[in-house]
């Protein structure tokens, strides 16, 4: 089903109509992509990167110098602390083995 046409307005936005925005689940500050295809453009609603993401934190632990391991068992220390105090548990009890 195709859909327009539409008016660019005076500073670049072009409308969507509110049935194609709810079909592809855009929202108000959603971002989308426009691809070129042979046939002309696609414009689809953007979807994070999950390796581009990994690696911006990478860049970010880097510049801190903060390796991914330390960040993990930094980690894996707080969650043991938060279950301790959850449960009222001393250090040294018998403690949940926690990831």
């Amino acid at each position: 089903m195709g859909y327009g046409p539409y008016t660019i307005q005076e500073n670049g936005q072009v409308t969507l109509p509110k049935e194609l925005r709810r079909e592809y689940g855009l929202h108000k500050g959603d971002t989308v992509v426009f691809e070129r295809t042979e046939e002309g453009w696609i414009v689809r609603k953007d979807e994070p990167d999950p390796m581009k993401l990994l690696d911006e934190l990478g860049g970010i632990l880097a510049a801190r110098g903060v390796t991914l391991d330390e960040l993990i068992t930094s980690g894996r220390s707080i969650r043991a602390e938060i279950v301790r105090e959850w449960y009222g548990l001393e250090p040294g009890d018998d403690e949940p083995d926690i990831p």
